[in-house]
């Protein structure tokens, strides 16, 4: 049974969701540390314009490459002219972005739990359940990593009844946050305070060091990184759309929305708060919105963060598990992921990326909430960013080629424009995002795991592989006979 196919604001929410999920709450104060609000504007510009390039970059390969419906794995995949080293560059693309999607998916369900203490504090409680050698384990941590588990799998069972759900699901959601953002900016419009803003140019970071714009943007466009990560999820989920033009549009409408919400909230609530107060908030949305209504923002705004967290587990894990089931299904992971059930729903894909996701989740009992959600972001960001790199390469290649440039109308000197500042921009985050050389392990550790598993993985597909292509080359000598 196949699952229908999604329309343009069905991948569009999906685009929104993945984006705006639990890192908005806490932007406005992370860059409070790094940038001015000024700094901090022009951080978000500079990156929301890179993020935009490889939007543009991606948008364009879904209209030139329609057939290739797996995202950077398939961009990989036909980068290189052998064969053997398509499937191989295939093959690590939608390993790592898989891997990656563990960890992502992982910190989103942590961030739920977070936000679910403010009406549930037993969740922090430090009392003692048990103790093993320097092991103790508290009972809140228990609880938080119990909730954790029942999402994780509360919604493996909903998606595997109905894949269709995720795309319902999703779109409420997403229509709920959207307004209670917008619902937000409204409220905090009446205690902005131009004076919070402050001077650009005397801005002081931690170390009582003054930082100029220049560095205040290139610190604060680090900061903003992951909150761009999910521009690619129409892209990933081509397959299931209806026209790979509302694959294109998805993406674009997507990243300007979720750029005009990123922006306007953390400039407003750097304008509700005095800058002191905004560095060591540790919930800034919830105290901007304190100052106008007082105590009960804090249940309003909790309960805007669990739905927006819930829509974007729900895109999160749909993605997630795309990526392996469109890779079995053209050779680059075994055939086993490629199995669906009745419903039509990857289950085989689902509860194996699931089962790896849980496996991060197992953070929650030895840290705190904030420690496990930061532990999940460093291992996922460099992960992703190497696919989006990838994607621009493959581009490149066919503006050089002038591949599809026949058949699909289009400027080749434009996209070679787009193109090359795509992969500035990439290489550009990689290097400064990858300063701290935990971050450049981590991410580069999963590919390297992936491919060193390369050969047991795929194993059976190269017997299956190797049984064909022996079974083509004699059929044609005993016909020739």
């Amino acid at each position: 049974m196949e699952t229908k196919k999604w329309g343009l604001w069905i991948l569009t929410t999906f685009v929104i969701g993945n984006m705006v999920g639990g890192g908005i709450f806490m932007l406005p104060a992370n860059l409070a540390h790094v940038a001015s609000p000024t700094g901090s504007t022009l951080a978000w510009l500079a990156t929301g314009l890179g993020v935009f390039m490889i939007a543009l970059v991606f948008g364009n390969l879904a209209m030139r490459k329609p057939e290739l419906k797996a995202g950077p794995q398939s961009y990989a995949q036909n980068l290189f002219p052998s064969p053997k080293a398509g499937k191989v560059a295939g093959y690590s693309m939608a390993w790592g972005y898989w891997a990656a999607n563990w960890a992502a998916t992982a910190s989103v369900i942590i961030s739920f739990a977070g936000y679910l203490t403010t009406f549930f504090p037993i969740m922090q409680s430090k009392k003692i359940l048990f103790s093993i050698g320097n092991f103790q384990l508290e009972f809140g941590k228990c609880l938080t990593f119990i909730i954790c588990t029942i999402m994780l799998w509360g919604i493996q069972f909903i998606l595997s009844k109905s894949f269709n759900a995720a795309g319902k699901l999703n779109l409420t959601a997403t229509i709920t946050k959207v307004i209670g953002f917008l619902l937000f900016v409204i409220v905090t419009v009446f205690v902005f305070d131009v004076a919070n803003l402050g001077n650009a140019k005397a801005f002081v970071d931690a170390t009582g060091n003054k930082v100029g714009l220049g560095g205040q943007v290139n610190a604060g466009a680090i900061s903003t990184l992951w909150a761009f990560i999910g521009i690619e999820s129409a892209v990933m989920l081509s397959n299931r759309a209806k026209s790979q033009g509302d694959v294109k549009k998805a993406t674009m409408i997507g990243l300007v929305i979720s750029l005009l919400i990123y922006v306007g909230i953390t400039l407003l609530t750097m304008g509700a708060l005095p800058q002191d107060q905004l560095k060591e908030s540790q919930k800034p949305l919830v105290d901007a919105l304190g100052m106008v209504i007082g105590h009960s923002g804090t249940y309003i705004m909790a309960l805007l963060a669990l739905i927006s967290l819930f829509g974007s587990t729900v895109g999160w894990i749909v993605v997630s598990s795309e990526v392996p089931y469109q890779a079995a299904k053209v050779g680059l992971f075994p055939k086993f992921f490629a199995k669906t059930n009745k419903s039509g729903s990857p289950i085989k894909s689902l509860s194996i990326t699931n089962i790896m996701t849980q496996v991060f989740l197992f953070s929650t009992i030895s840290g705190t909430v904030t420690q496990a959600y930061n532990f999940a972001i460093v291992v996922a960001t460099l992960a992703y960013l190497i696919p989006y790199l990838v994607s621009a390469l493959y581009q490149l290649k066919l503006v050089i080629t002038g591949e599809t440039y026949d058949k699909v109308k289009g400027s080749r000197k434009l996209d070679g424009i787009i193109t090359t500042l795509a992969i500035v921009y990439s290489v550009w985050v990689i290097k400064t995002g990858t300063a701290d050389m935990k971050t450049f392990f981590l991410g580069i550790g999963l590919f390297v795991v992936g491919l060193v598993f390369y050969p047991f993985i795929m194993r059976k597909k190269f017997i299956e592989r190797d049984l064909e292509k022996e079974s083509t080359t004699i059929y044609p000598q005993k016909s020739q006979v």
